[in-house]
């Protein structure tokens, strides 16, 4: 169950996923801004994995997979498919939280919520520099990559590593205040796709009991 919660709230809050159009000889940075003007809405699939970077130095938990969809600002979808499926969707008001075990729905306000977490660099609003310090990290693994520091005290992430190839953001790493590290990797991402308007709209799936928080 810990670990469940872990990777939902790496979801959740990384929930995780961009393309721009970039050149490779922009920086990172550049590369980022562009990204962050220019893709209104977006789809793809992910792979996450955990690992415990102070506790069991560079163990990796089972890693999970899945798929996204999102449309500025404050609505997405991020669909867990393995291990096991969740769904963590929102539409622009109201999160929606769906562990199919369970048979459960977990809501709550959208509000702030995005704020400072990674989910904002994703699904907020083009903002980012009023709640991040953004700044060059240089190249690793084949990647130009920056860093997003979030200004307020109160979260969990500590830092966010965002990693870009020829344009396309293709990795995060978000570090936590308890010692881990989720790394997501992003493929078949799809920039400014054409999406329903119902798109987001959550329909409560049968029988399923909805808990408000």
């Amino acid at each position: 169950m810990t670990m469940k919660l872990n990777l939902t709230l790496a979801g959740l809050l990384a929930a995780t996923t961009f393309a721009l159009s970039g050149t490779a000889s922009a920086s990172a940075l550049d590369q980022f801004k562009t990204f962050v003007s220019g893709t209104k809405a977006a789809r793809g699939e992910f792979t996450q994995t955990q690992l415990r970077s102070r506790q069991g130095a560079g163990k990796a938990q089972p890693a999970s997979s899945g798929s996204f969809v999102f449309a500025r600002p404050g609505k997405f979808i991020w669909t867990y498919h393995k291990p096991y499926e969740q769904v963590l969707q929102a539409d622009g008001e109201t999160l929606y939280v769906y562990d199919k075990d369970l048979n459960q729905v977990t809501t709550r306000k959208l509000g702030n919520a995005l704020g400072s977490s990674p989910a904002a660099i994703l699904f907020g609003s083009n903002d980012l520099e009023k709640n991040f310090t953004l700044a060059e990290a240089g190249a690793r693994d084949g990647l130009e990559w920056l860093t997003a520091t979030p200004k307020a005290k109160d979260t969990t992430f500590e830092q966010i590593g965002i990693g870009l190839k020829d344009g396309v953001p293709q990795a995060m790493e978000l570090k936590d205040s308890f010692g881990q590290t989720s790394v997501l990797k992003f493929t078949n991402f799809q920039r400014n796709p054409q999406l329903g308007a119902q798109q987001f709209k959550f329909e409560v799936p049968k029988g399923a009991e909805v808990v408000s928080q």
